[in-house]
């Protein structure tokens, strides 16, 4: 039977159509479920136990491994792996509980055994973890049962719950644990698909996380080292975000953009001229604070971060308690500078190398440095480095004069009491006050100790301290849930989610 034999036309059902549609109401868009992140460095792998790049953790962090403990968006201690834990009045026995339903992305239950061998593993005399002073203080790791984990240190320490939240201290098994560089496998939200080297880590949600699950199904880690790519690939909608963006003569031209939202935060980073302080001329402190009275802040952050950071006088961030101003211990003078290097028996100065690794707040900083340096005779070879040679060689292998670096482990003043640690610095006093901040619990104490370190550090101008990185992220409008400030070394991406 036709509509006309019912004694409609064609126009008339037309119209009922379009009526009904409209009472209906607009067709409402499902909102994006994949997000692309973009970052400056690519990491050497991906296993945060086994690292110290950054690079490593801004990936794993939250997202793919979980550590007991975790620090979030505003700098606290909440729960990971562990949903409680306690700790015994003298300050040595911390007992976690342990998720109930916590598993491996392979299936395989996450328990107190997988705990104890992680913790076994970082502390063992054969341990590659880049922290592994984070686990000296511990004596024994017990497992009364599967989902308790006793854990009994040698010493009080007072950041052992810090540390225990650390990429350093994510939880891993043994079964997985040698092939986690290259095949990841930890208790997160999200599971690592693939890695397309030089280009992309792509992880997926995973379904069976007993946790709060995420919003998004699949999130890509692109790798864009290029300033001027970086900038191309936001424009061009390739990345929804690039986190610890430092092209920043480019964040006007997005602050104006409806398109697109900065946001300026804090970070951990203490970015320092790091010098061989066992070296000649370095190991005479005279020569050091003459470097520290040739650098001028202000100008190195308006020509390195366009305004976007803190000027910093010792390895401290301003932004936590127990900090101490001492910017003014070694103003810029040139004048000074000169004095205190004749003063030293270099009257006309001294040639020595500055080697750089690839961000560009350390090559053009490096420029910048090099530069003033040459101002009061201290003529400095700028010798560029990619990431692992930077890492093998200056790092790992100390086999440098100067270097400029960001360090972004929190709370991190305690590298300087490492005797092994790439400074080559030594001190009786600042290790003294290090073993006793490591027995002291109560907040005010270490803040007071915290800032006798700082003012040893900055007295003895270990390193040149020049300013705090800054958190800049430039990303979509519509993306809501990534970090402003960046406490620890992450790109989590738990809460990210669209508008």
């Amino acid at each position: 039977m036709s509509i006309a034999k019912q004694g409609f036309t064609l126009a008339a059902f037309a119209a009922l159509a379009l009526a009904a549609a409209l009472a209906a109401g607009p067709a409402t868009a499902q909102p994006r479920t994949d997000l692309v992140v973009g970052m400056a460095l690519e990491p050497p792998h991906l296993d945060p136990t086994a690292g110290a790049a950054g690079a490593i953790k801004e990936v794993t962090y939250a997202n793919l491994f979980e550590p007991l403990l975790r620090v979030d968006a505003e700098g606290r201690l909440v729960p990971g792996l562990a949903e409680r834990w306690t700790v015994s009045e003298d300050g040595l026995t911390y007992r976690f509980s342990l998720r109930p339903g916590a598993r491996f992305h392979d299936g395989s239950a996450a328990d107190s055994a997988d705990v104890k061998f992680t913790l076994d593993r970082a502390r063992a005399a054969d341990s590659v973890n880049a922290q592994k002073a984070y686990f000296t203080p511990i004596a024994s790791v017990e497992t009364p049962d599967p989902k308790t984990a006793v854990v009994t240190l040698s010493r009080p320490d007072g950041l052992f719950l810090f540390h225990m939240a650390s990429g350093d201290a994510a939880i891993v098994a043994p079964e997985t644990a040698a092939t986690n560089k290259q095949k990841p496998v930890g208790t997160g939200p999200f599971k690592f698909e693939r890695w397309v080297a030089g280009d992309r880590v792509v992880l997926v949600r995973n379904p069976d996380y007993d946790g709060v699950k995420p919003k998004l199904d699949r999130v890509s880690f692109r790798f864009i080292s290029d300033p001027a790519a970086q900038v191309a690939a936001l424009k061009a909608g390739d990345v929804d975000a690039f986190t610890l963006f430092s092209t920043y003569e480019a964040l006007a031209e997005f602050r104006s953009d409806p398109k697109f939202t900065v946001m300026v935060g804090s970070t951990e980073g203490e970015t320092v001229l790091s010098t061989n302080n066992a070296r000649k001329p370095f190991d005479d402190v005279r020569v050091r604070r003459a470097m520290a009275h040739a650098i001028d802040r202000k100008t190195l952050i308006e020509g390195v971060l366009y305004g976007n950071g803190t000027a910093i006088g010792s390895h401290f961030p301003p932004h936590r308690e127990g900090y101490v101003d001492l910017t003014g211990l070694h103003p810029y003078d040139p004048a000074k500078a000169k004095a205190l290097l004749a003063e030293a028996g270099y009257p006309d100065g001294f040639d020595t190398t500055l080697r750089l690794p690839p961000p560009p707040y350390a090559r053009r900083g490096g420029e910048l440095v090099a530069a003033m340096l040459a101002e009061v005779g201290i003529r400095a070879k700028i010798e560029p480095m990619e990431w692992a040679s930077w890492l093998e060689k200056v790092f790992k292998g100390k086999d440098y004069d100067l270097s400029m670096i960001a360090h972004t482990e929190p709370l991190d003043i305690d590298i300087y009491a490492r005797p092994d640690y790439y400074f080559n610095y030594r001190s009786d006093r600042f290790n003294a006050l290090n073993d006793e901040l490591n027995r002291t619990q109560d907040a005010a104490k270490r803040n007071a100790l915290y800032g006798e370190e700082q003012r040893i550090l900055a007295e003895d101008a270990v390193n040149g301290f020049l300013f705090m990185l800054p958190s800049v992220t430039v990303q979509k409008a519509s993306l809501t849930g990534l970090w402003v400030n960046r406490p620890v070394q992450a790109n989590d991406v738990t809460a990210a989610a669209w508008k």
